[in-house]
């Protein structure tokens, strides 16, 4: 068997796309550290770890869909964006009517024990 070679513009574009890969990938190795050792090592409110958590997490969120799934704000993306809101969209919907759903029930069922 033989092994095409790749032209130079084809090697310039797969160097691109492993530096991009690397990037994403420490990005999100750096992302998912700092909540690990600020919970771990540093005696933080509640409040304010779950702000920085959920920070990290959003932009891990952005991290992933630039670098691994390649989703920016070029208009032959746009679709690809619109689902991934849409999805978004259904399932805050989801997660929020469970939530409220729940919390009917709690305040019904048991009134004598709310804060």
């Amino acid at each position: 068997m033989s092994r095409r070679t790749l032209s130079d513009a084809e090697a310039q574009e797969r160097a691109s796309e492993q530096r991009n890969y690397l990037w994403g990938f420490a990005l999100a190795l750096i992302l998912t550290l700092i909540p690990f050792g600020v919970a771990a090592f540093a005696e933080w409110r509640p409040l304010h770890l779950y702000l920085l958590i959920g920070g990290c997490a959003l932009v891990q969120v952005v991290v992933h869909f630039r670098c691994f799934l390649h989703i920016t704000l070029a208009r032959n993306k746009r679709e690809d964006l619109q689902l991934i809101l849409f999805t978004v969209l259904i399932l805050s919907i989801m997660v929020g009517g469970t939530l409220w759903i729940l919390f009917n029930l709690y305040y019904r069922m048991m009134p004598d024990m709310l804060p």
